[in-house]
């Protein structure tokens, strides 16, 4: 027997040992290109800049984080950051259920094809093209002063609605998935018991989809807290942590305190997942 179809055979008897080895080089990049580049940010953030000459300073400091949590305006980008988020979610998951509904249990198989496709097309647009057209919109002489008579202008408002459409497809996907996997028998069973359709959607529809909105809400969630582009473009004066980030980075050149203000939508997130965990919500997935 040659050495390769010894190995082979080998392997074919050690079913742990063989998926251990297909997996070796996803988990090694997992752990080098992610894990190690977030182990160099909490890293980067005891660190602190020479004020005189701009130079990273590797002694290990806390006062990123003092002047993070002590000065106010941080609180408040904090506090609007992740009270973006959740609107954003909130706001993907009302849009998102009713439409998912539809494809699930009112559209043939044919027309839900053709409707996940219209789902996914915005996805494949330019962010750029999509946040400036929203912006467009929400101009003075827009669409929406166009079809309302008036604006909300650029702030936290245009803000969430612009982040809704953005991330509207991340929520409605899920929904979908987990509303098709619902049996009719259940919904009609409810019915058949006197159950009303309200009390059918709350006690038998919602329950059983809520891990799919889980789902849904960490992306849209996720991919608020970190974004800083769509502010820039239709956010006005405020900022959020990314805004922060993006400028420590660039005009301050302050890449410890970037580091810093980065690690708090990771440990918010943490946080969420934790919590998420906890609702045994990510085991029904």
């Amino acid at each position: 027997m040659s050495l390769a179809a010894g190995a082979s055979s080998f392997l074919y008897r050690k079913p742990k040992l063989r998926l251990g080895l297909l997996l070796s080089a996803p988990l090694l990049w997992l752990g080098l290109a992610y894990l190690g580049a977030l182990a160099a940010l909490f890293v980067t953030a005891f660190w602190s800049t020479d004020s005189f000459t701009g130079q990273v300073v590797t002694s290990w400091s806390v006062d990123n984080f003092r002047s993070l949590f002590t000065e106010d305006v941080y609180r408040t980008i904090t506090l609007r950051t992740v009270g973006i988020a959740a609107l954003v979610t909130v706001v993907d998951a009302v849009i998102a259920f009713p439409m998912a509904f539809a494809m699930a249990k009112f559209c043939s198989p044919r027309a839900q094809r053709i409707l996940v496709i219209a789902v996914m097309t915005p996805l494949w647009a330019s962010y750029l093209v999509k946040a400036y057209s929203w912006r467009v919109m929400l101009s003075g002489n827009g669409l929406w002063a166009w079809l309302l008579g008036a604006t909300p202008g650029y702030g936290v408002p245009a803000t969430v609605i612009t982040l809704s459409y953005l991330w509207l497809p991340y929520m409605i996907l899920p929904i979908y998935a987990g509303l098709d996997r619902l049996p009719d028998s259940l919904v009609d069973a409810a019915g058949d018991l006197g159950a009303r359709p309200w009390r059918t959607f709350t006690s038998v529809v919602l329950p059983l989809t809520f891990p799919a909105i889980v789902a849904g809400s960490i992306f849209t969630f996720s991919l608020s807290l970190g974004d800083y582009i769509t502010v820039k473009i239709v956010g006005g004066a405020s900022q959020m942590l990314g805004n922060v980030v993006y400028d420590n980075i660039g005009a301050a050149n302050n890449l410890p305190f970037a580091a810093t203000v980065a690690t708090v939508p990771v440990v918010i997130m943490l946080g969420y997942l934790a919590a998420v965990r906890r609702t045994g919500a990510l085991e029904n997935l």
